[in-house]
Protein backbone atom coordinates (compact mmCIF):
# COMPACT_ATOMS: atom_id res chain seq x y z
CA UNK A 1 0.00 0.00 0.00
CA UNK A 2 1.36 3.56 -1.29
CA UNK A 3 -0.39 6.66 0.31
CA UNK A 4 0.72 10.18 -1.26
CA UNK A 5 0.18 13.37 -0.01
CA UNK A 6 0.85 16.14 -2.64
CA UNK A 7 1.77 19.87 -1.48
CA UNK A 8 2.68 22.69 -3.07
CA UNK A 9 -0.12 24.36 -4.97
CA UNK A 10 -1.58 27.82 -5.11
CA UNK A 11 -2.19 30.59 -7.26
CA UNK A 12 0.55 32.48 -9.48
CA UNK A 13 0.47 35.11 -12.38
CA UNK A 14 1.17 33.79 -16.09
CA UNK A 15 4.85 33.10 -16.41
CA UNK A 16 5.23 32.66 -13.06
CA UNK A 17 6.52 29.66 -11.18
CA UNK A 18 5.78 26.75 -8.60
CA UNK A 19 6.99 23.67 -7.52
CA UNK A 20 4.71 20.53 -6.11
CA UNK A 21 5.71 17.79 -4.02
CA UNK A 22 4.04 14.86 -3.18
CA UNK A 23 5.15 12.67 -0.46
CA UNK A 24 4.78 8.73 -0.14
CA UNK A 25 4.82 6.46 2.57
CA UNK A 26 5.89 2.73 2.16
CA UNK A 27 9.47 1.17 2.51
CA UNK A 28 9.09 1.08 -1.51
CA UNK A 29 8.70 3.72 -2.92
CA UNK A 30 11.85 3.65 -5.38
CA UNK A 31 10.85 0.59 -7.06
CA UNK A 32 7.56 2.84 -8.19
CA UNK A 33 7.37 5.00 -11.13
CA UNK A 34 6.24 7.74 -9.92
CA UNK A 35 4.10 10.83 -12.14
CA UNK A 36 1.80 13.85 -11.93
CA UNK A 37 -1.92 14.37 -13.97
CA UNK A 38 -4.18 17.04 -14.06
CA UNK A 39 -7.70 17.84 -14.22
CA UNK A 40 -9.07 21.16 -15.20
CA UNK A 41 -13.41 22.27 -14.89
CA UNK A 42 -15.26 20.61 -16.98
CA UNK A 43 -12.39 18.04 -18.85
CA UNK A 44 -11.03 14.94 -18.26
CA UNK A 45 -8.30 14.14 -16.20
CA UNK A 46 -5.06 14.07 -18.00
CA UNK A 47 -1.08 12.97 -18.39
CA UNK A 48 1.38 15.89 -17.19
CA UNK A 49 4.73 13.34 -16.90
CA UNK A 50 6.64 10.38 -14.87
CA UNK A 51 9.75 9.97 -13.58
CA UNK A 52 10.40 6.19 -13.60
CA UNK A 53 12.25 4.35 -10.59
CA UNK A 54 15.74 4.49 -12.68
CA UNK A 55 15.21 8.43 -13.12
CA UNK A 56 13.97 8.70 -16.60
CA UNK A 57 11.42 11.16 -17.37
CA UNK A 58 8.43 11.96 -20.12
CA UNK A 59 6.55 14.61 -20.44
CA UNK A 60 3.46 15.59 -21.91
CA UNK A 61 3.71 17.89 -25.09
CA UNK A 62 1.99 20.51 -23.65
CA UNK A 63 4.29 20.56 -20.77
CA UNK A 64 7.40 19.86 -22.37
CA UNK A 65 10.11 22.16 -21.40
CA UNK A 66 8.31 24.01 -18.61
CA UNK A 67 7.70 21.24 -16.07
CA UNK A 68 10.43 19.08 -15.26
CA UNK A 69 10.10 15.81 -12.66
CA UNK A 70 12.80 14.76 -10.16
CA UNK A 71 12.36 12.33 -7.25
CA UNK A 72 14.59 11.83 -3.77
CA UNK A 73 13.84 8.73 -2.74
CA UNK A 74 16.01 9.05 0.73
CA UNK A 75 12.67 11.30 1.14
CA UNK A 76 9.91 9.43 -0.59
CA UNK A 77 9.26 12.62 -2.74
CA UNK A 78 8.45 13.26 -6.00
CA UNK A 79 8.83 17.02 -7.36
CA UNK A 80 6.94 18.96 -10.01
CA UNK A 81 8.72 22.18 -10.68
CA UNK A 82 6.44 24.23 -13.21
CA UNK A 83 8.10 27.57 -14.71
CA UNK A 84 6.76 29.54 -17.56
CA UNK A 85 2.67 28.69 -16.36
CA UNK A 86 0.38 29.62 -18.42
CA UNK A 87 -4.08 30.23 -17.57
CA UNK A 88 -4.06 26.68 -19.44
CA UNK A 89 -2.23 25.26 -16.64
CA UNK A 90 -4.70 26.04 -14.02
CA UNK A 91 -6.16 22.47 -12.68
CA UNK A 92 -5.86 20.56 -9.78
CA UNK A 93 -2.64 18.46 -9.96
CA UNK A 94 -2.39 14.97 -9.05
CA UNK A 95 0.20 12.64 -7.87
CA UNK A 96 0.60 9.21 -8.72
CA UNK A 97 2.28 5.81 -8.56
CA UNK A 98 2.36 2.53 -10.69
CA UNK A 99 4.76 -0.58 -10.61
CA UNK A 100 6.67 -1.18 -11.95
CA UNK A 101 6.17 1.53 -14.77
CA UNK A 102 3.95 4.45 -16.11
CA UNK A 103 2.85 5.44 -19.36
CA UNK A 104 -0.19 8.19 -20.18
CA UNK A 105 -2.65 5.33 -20.97
CA UNK A 106 -2.36 2.84 -17.99
CA UNK A 107 -4.02 3.91 -15.05
CA UNK A 108 -1.91 4.09 -12.11
CA UNK A 109 -2.24 1.90 -8.63
CA UNK A 110 -2.22 4.71 -6.15
CA UNK A 111 -3.20 8.37 -6.28
CA UNK A 112 -3.26 11.77 -4.09
CA UNK A 113 -6.01 13.43 -2.74
CA UNK A 114 -4.95 16.69 -5.51
CA UNK A 115 -3.66 20.11 -5.04
CA UNK A 116 -5.16 23.24 -6.86
CA UNK A 117 -2.87 25.54 -9.38
CA UNK A 118 -4.53 28.05 -10.48
CA UNK A 119 -2.70 30.13 -13.02
CA UNK A 120 -3.95 34.24 -13.43
CA UNK A 121 -3.66 36.21 -16.69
Amino acid sequence: QVQLVESGGGLVQAGGSLRLSCAASGRTFSSYAMGWFRQAPGKEREFVGRISSGGSTYYADSVMGRFTISRDNAKNTVYLQMNSLKPEDTAVYYCAARYPSMWPAVVPDYWGQGTQVTVSS
